[in-house]
């Protein structure tokens, strides 16, 4: 049993029931013991925090055609409160960073990612963001006139990269709201940047970005011993 197997034996151990993660404190507590946690599948076998739900927390539909899925609503909770930063860092892929590996993750992954110069699309957009605090995807696609055709596609990518090089992170989910007053949907992500997010101070770190490297993949290595070098890279190159 590896480390990460052992964290979850625990939690069933603890709670006296089949199952991992049943509330939106554990997906938090876990977030905390192991630092980088995809939202949905990695690569790795069981490495995501969808693959750790007990079975009543995974995506549910009903034959109304409505839905349940406490990991997608527990998700903006989780960034509100703990505070934990979410974005899309893993090979493209969402998911969660606590706030003690964030400098660490952030000073590596800036160092192989310059500031985007200037003129440049990318720095357009985070400049917009800039002046804005946060915006919808939509609303910053829109400030930054990507409304032609085949344009959602092109400006999703840039913003997917620079979520990559943690130059932009989500604050929180909106979600559309019926004539009920009732909210709906799967939510868009608010955007803003680490250093508004979290102020930059917690973005700062103290090591060369070489060290953190090698420290988050020997932390990645401990807690997944049956993942291969290639797929613990993979996470964070």
């Amino acid at each position: 049993m590896n480390a990460f197997e052992e964290y979850f034996k625990n939690i069933r151990e603890r709670n006296g029931a089949i199952g991992y993660i049943h509330s939106c404190p554990e997906l938090m507590d876990c977030i905390r013991q192991i630092g980088f946690l995809p939202l949905l599948e990695s690569g790795i076998p069981g490495y995501a925090a969808e693959s750790l739900m007990a079975e009543e927390c995974r995506y549910t539909k009903f034959d109304d055609g409505s839905w349940e899925w406490p990991l997608w609503q527990w998700k903006g909770e989780v960034v509100r409160e703990m505070p934990s930063v979410y974005g899309k860092f893993f090979a493209g892929k969402a998911g969660f960073i606590s706030r003690e590996w964030w400098p660490d993750f952030y000073n590596w992954r800036r160092s192989q990612n310059p500031v985007p110069e200037e003129g440049s699309i990318e720095d357009v957009i985070l400049s917009t963001l800039r002046i804005h605090g946060s915006m919808i995807t939509r609303e910053l696609r829109a400030a930054c006139d990507f409304t032609g055709k085949n344009m959602r596609s092109r400006f999703d990518a840039y913003v997917g990269r620079m979520q990559m090089a943690c130059y932009i992170v989500t604050e929180d989910f909106v979600y559309p709201v019926d004539k009920h007053g009732r909210e709906y949907g799967f939510g868009w992500s608010l955007l803003t940047t680490p250093e508004r997010f979290l102020g930059r101070e917690a973005c700062l770190c103290d090591r060369t970005p070489e060290e953190s490297f090698r420290r988050m993949v020997a932390h990645l290595s401990r807690l997944l011993p049956d993942a291969s070098e290639a797929q613990i890279a993979r996470l964070i190159i």
